[in-house]
């Protein structure tokens, strides 16, 4: 069984990533290869004064804010990150979670859900790349991406288009597979950096 950490990567008030969260872990609940545990940075918020380079949290209340996260990151084999697109980029708070961590993204792979107006969240998930490159993480291809996601689901969370499921399974399927590579390498070669 994998286990997989999905992100919810919006803290906005009003937010819409909360129904796209959900209806990946829908498609997650279906699976007979994986539990998800879904970290949402609303309920898990993360200090945001970071430490002096290379220092443990210096005040008690970091250290409890990051003990809610950081071992679920840990113990996940793999990540699917949920997020919009806000100018042209992705949101701070997922950047801050994205932060604080290190070695919990070395060699693991990561799926992206976007969402957004016309670009459908693409823009967000290039820049996301880019920055999980640095962390050793290995990012998948497939990736599934919602341009008006408030049409994109009916009153019960379904997807209104067969696509966007089909998407999300091409996914799924493909982060399984890196998912157990990685995990099985990590076990044979421990990953350093």
């Amino acid at each position: 069984m994998l286990n997989i950490a999905v992100i919810l990567g919006s803290t906005r008030d009003g937010r819409f990533g909360s129904a796209v969260a959900n209806w990946v872990m829908d498609h997650l609940d279906q699976r007979g290869d994986m539990s998800a545990d879904l970290i949402d940075l609303i309920e898990t918020p993360l200090p945001t004064v970071f430490p002096v380079l290379g220092q443990p949290p210096a005040t008690q209340e970091a250290k409890d804010l990051l003990a809610a996260v950081s071992p679920r990151m840990a113990a996940a084999d793999a990540f699917v990150i949920v997020t919009p697109e806000y100018n042209h980029s992705f949101p701070a708070a997922l950047k801050n979670a994205i932060d604080w961590h290190g070695t919990e993204w070395h060699a693991k792979p990561v799926a992206f859900v976007s969402y957004g107006a016309f670009s459908a969240g693409l823009r967000a998930v290039e820049q996301l790349r880019l920055v999980l490159a640095e962390l050793h993480a290995v990012t998948i291809r497939d990736s599934v991406g919602l341009q008006h996601p408030w049409a994109q689901f009916d009153g019960d969370g379904k997807a209104v288009e067969p696509a966007a499921d089909a998407a999300a399974k091409v996914m799924l399927d493909r982060l399984a597979w890196w998912a157990h590579s990685l995990r099985e390498a990590r076990t044979a070669r421990p990953y350093t950096v």
